[in-house]
């Protein structure tokens, strides 16, 4: 089929947490969408649930080559289909502490203060909660923020290991919480409490990612045409540079260029970045959406450490990814610091291990897993303007020197401690950071000022009155925990101004 061009009232480049949530509101509230996917629908099939096909094989990710900032090509862990990165996540959805927005001083320096507040961005969390089917409970997180209803669905119960590491954890004075995480585990829910949930694709559609919750919802309404295996090559700008006047896209070596009244950016925070950086004319030297010169910097992803807890005692949950670890949030008596977040990991299997560590014979790999408790630990990565996304010979540059590391070791050094108190002589622990892409964010901070910020508190470009860039791109810190409600959150508000004050609309959030 070729590139079809029916009209849109807004053109939405991206699939993912950002694009989808834009896509489904504005669908329910009448406005005809095109939604761009550079990838395809991720078919329902046994490889799936395959250790092989998803680890060693790494079937479901893009074959994209980066340079980093030594000019080495790295494959990044990137995800092109329909819902983007959800598709593989873990299903975690957290809110950001309520500090968080008002810039934290950590040990290393300082986290930006958002334009917008908590209470802001609070009502949105709970849509997002309702629409993810995010289930949770926060008795016993002290960092927990303020919420104005409780979860749409209780926290799910831990299997009995993971019952005891919560009530061990809490006898040594860590307290510890119900991880928030969006799944369809209702009455007569799709899910079924596997043990390939993270970092799988779900075959069963139990997930809820940003395909199942907000693309086919969007889809139903018939307000939006999807075009997947369509990738946008620029933006083209008006003589002045003050309007986005066309999408070029190809599909399939076919060219076309496609325009709306409003275009809406949420290809991930480095592609996105790409594209406006891309686009650059005469009249926007520095790129697109980049007046401030702050596109493609700043940006951020967790520092992030795996910790595998092993005893004498077999491991045997299926389901392990049900306990979130906040005790150290804010810091600890004698450290008034941020320290970070830790939540358990799906349970790793054998073959997991074999793919990530060259050299394990399996046998080892396969005894290991079968005798651990898995966990991940995240620390804020502060913004530094030098950290960025730039375009060198036609390849994405990933220059980054990371930071705040003192207090990401502190903090898995407590918790290592922790899980050796608690039956767990041996910590064997891998840090995740080199060519990190996971949580990526900030590449296109939003902000008061237009000198200093590329996106105004709505995500609306200050260059381009109707561009927008919706994803992770628009947050100005990385907080210590995953991004993906706060992007869906902060989209659902983007989209009602733009409803509003683009189309004249009155939102109505059709939540299901």
């Amino acid at each position: 089929m070729g590139i079809e061009t029916a009209a849109a009232d807004v053109i939405i480049i991206g699939s993912g947490v950002g694009g989808g949530a834009v896509a489904r509101r504005l669908a329910e509230n009448g406005v005809k969408v095109l939604l761009l996917e550079r990838g395809d629908w991720v078919p329902q099939e046994p490889d799936n649930w395959s250790v092989g096909a998803v680890f060693f094989d790494k079937k479901y990710t893009a074959h994209d080559s980066w340079t980093d900032k030594t000019g080495k090509a790295f494959r990044p862990n990137m995800y092109y289909n329909v819902g983007g990165a959800t598709k593989f996540f873990g299903g975690s959805m957290i809110r950001l502490r309520a500090e968080d927005f008002d810039g934290l001083e950590h040990y290393e320096g300082k986290s930006e203060r958002w334009p917008v507040r908590y209470a802001d961005i609070e009502p949105y969390y709970q849509q997002a909660e309702e629409i993810f089917t995010v289930h949770g409970d926060d008795e016993g997180d002290q960092s927990a923020p303020p919420r104005s209803k409780p979860y749409p669905y209780a926290g799910m119960d831990h299997e009995p290991i993971v019952q005891k590491l919560s009530d061990d954890l809490r006898k040594i004075g860590v307290s510890n919480s119900a991880m928030p995480i969006a799944l369809d585990y209702r009455a007569r829910g799709k899910c079924i409490r596997c043990r390939t949930c993270d970092g799988f694709p779900c075959k069963l559609e139990a997930k809820g990612d940003a395909e199942t919750r907000l693309v086919s919802p969007a889809l139903a309404t018939g307000n939006v045409e999807l075009l997947t295996n369509c990738l946008v090559r620029r933006l083209i700008l008006s003589p002045d540079g003050k309007t986005i006047t066309g999408v070029e896209v190809d599909r399939a070596g076919e060219i076309a260029i496609l325009s709306a009244k409003v275009v809406v950016l949420s290809a991930g925070a480095v592609n996105s970045t790409a594209l406006l950086l891309r686009s650059a004319t005469d009249a926007a030297p520095r790129g697109v959406a980049n007046s401030s010169d702050v596109v493609g910097r700043y940006y951020m992803a967790h520092n992030q450490t795996a910790l595998m807890g092993l005893s004498f005692r077999p491991n045997d949950t299926v389901f392990q990814k049900t306990l979130s670890i906040n005790h150290f949030y804010l810091g600890e008596p004698g450290f008034n610091y941020p320290m970070g977040h830790i939540q358990m990991l799906g349970k790793l299997q054998g073959g997991m291990l074999s793919a990530n560590v060259p050299f394990l014979p399996k046998i080892v790999g396969q005894t290991m897993a079968k005798h651990s408790i898995d966990l991940i630990a995240f620390s804020e990565d502060l913004p530094d303007r030098d950290n960025r996304v730039t375009i060198k010979d036609g390849m994405i540059n990933l220059s980054v020197n990371r930071n705040n590391l003192t207090v990401h070791d502190r903090l898995v050094k407590r918790m290592a401690g922790a899980l050796r108190r608690v039956g767990y002589p041996l910590v064997l622990i891998k840090p995740l950071i080199k060519h990190s892409t996971s949580h990526q964010c900030g590449t296109a901070r939003f902000g008061d000022d237009p000198a200093t910020a590329a996106l105004d508190p709505f995500c609306r470009s200050y260059d381009h009155k109707n561009l927008f860039v919706v994803d992770a791109s628009f947050m100005p810190s990385s907080a210590a925990v995953n991004p993906s409600l706060t992007i869906a959150a902060q989209a659902l508000r983007a989209a009602d101004h733009m409803l509003r004050h683009d189309f004249g609309i009155t939102a109505s959030a059709q939540l299901s």
